[in-house]
């Protein structure tokens, strides 16, 4: 039982194939791109507003529709209601959120360069970590938004939580977030290094039980 495992821990050493770093020096494109591109997107609509007003979130910056006008008119809506203003203090993950992404690509380049079985897999640890932390940290923001209201505000409502994921009416509003380009591009690297981890993986621990004259099952 000892001599497969001894086997696949040393696959793990192994330098990854030819094919894996064209693929991964491929991937880094999404991850680049994503700094174009919206995270996300807000926006509400009601009687007094019938064209609606939109917010964009980047990874680095928050941008109103209407060339920034539209930020200002829901801060003045929040205002009214005591909630706080949407801005790069209240969404202060945009500050590392560049810094994390400009890091997966160095370390996805050099995992394509340099990269053994091992570093490959830490890639798709720390990238699916990444993504799911900054997710977690921005239904936190929201939430923290809606529910620390100033109970001195002009309009009294009961605390809530931002539309994360659909549509959702709020107060007179209806309001719809959902996920814009970059979240899907960086999607697609998180999707692609994680899938090549687990072929690699699959194979490396077919080819240690084979070498050790074990079927895998």
């Amino acid at each position: 039982m000892r001599e497969p495992i001894h086997k696949f821990w040393e696959f793990l050493a192994r330098p990854i194939s030819m094919r894996a770093r064209a693929v991964l020096a491929l991937l880094v494109m999404p991850l680049a791109l994503s700094f174009g591109f919206p995270l996300w997107n807000i926006s509400m609509k009601a009687p007094q507003y019938p064209q609606g007003l939109t917010l964009d979130v980047y990874l680095y910056k928050v941008e109103g529709g209407n060339e920034g006008q539209h930020i200002q008119e829901i801060n003045t809506l929040n205002h009214y209601i005591g909630m706080a203003p949407i801005n790069r203090e209240q969404l202060s993950d945009l500050g590392w959120m560049p810094f994390a992404m400009g890091l997966l690509i160095l370390l996805t380049l050099r995992c394509a360069a340099i990269g053994d079985v091992r570093i490959l897999i830490d890639l798709a640890v720390l990238s699916t970590y990444l993504s799911l932390f900054a997710l977690s940290r921005f239904i936190y923001r929201m939430y923290v938004l809606g529910h620390n209201l100033d109970p001195h505000a002009p309009m009294k409502i009961e605390p809530f939580t931002p539309a994360l994921f659909g549509t959702k009416q709020i107060a007179n509003f209806t309001v719809s977030s959902y996920p814009r380009g970059a979240t899907l591009l960086i999607g697609a690297f998180v999707t692609g290094v994680c899938v090549m981890s687990l072929w690699v993986l699959l194979r490396g621990r077919s080819e240690a039980l084979r070498e050790a004259g074990t079927t895998p099952t």
